[in-house]
């Protein structure tokens, strides 16, 4: 399996943080972020039941854009043989 060779930025991780930390934010928003942060280092990479996620996330409408925004991120950092 290919290692994962990206890393959560600092501005999604910036946010990721925030988002945990707020009462407001939903399971699903504090799940991608929980991971985003976890992929702030290189050799981290996305498990398959969270890019399904990820990726039904990005394509509802429901989700504001910083979820769509850790979706996309946490997304970016999966297995590509998958």
């Amino acid at each position: 399996m290919p290692k994962n060779t990206k890393a959560t930025s600092k501005k999604v991780a910036s946010k990721a943080a925030k988002t945990l930390t707020k009462s407001s934010s939903s399971k699903i928003a504090k799940k991608l972020a929980a991971s985003a942060l976890s992929q702030k280092v290189k050799n981290k990479q996305t498990g398959a039941e969270l890019e399904d996620l990820a990726s039904r996330v990005l394509k509802s409408d429901k989700y504001n854009p910083d979820t769509k925004e850790l979706a996309a991120s946490v997304l970016s950092q999966s297995n590509k043989e998958r």
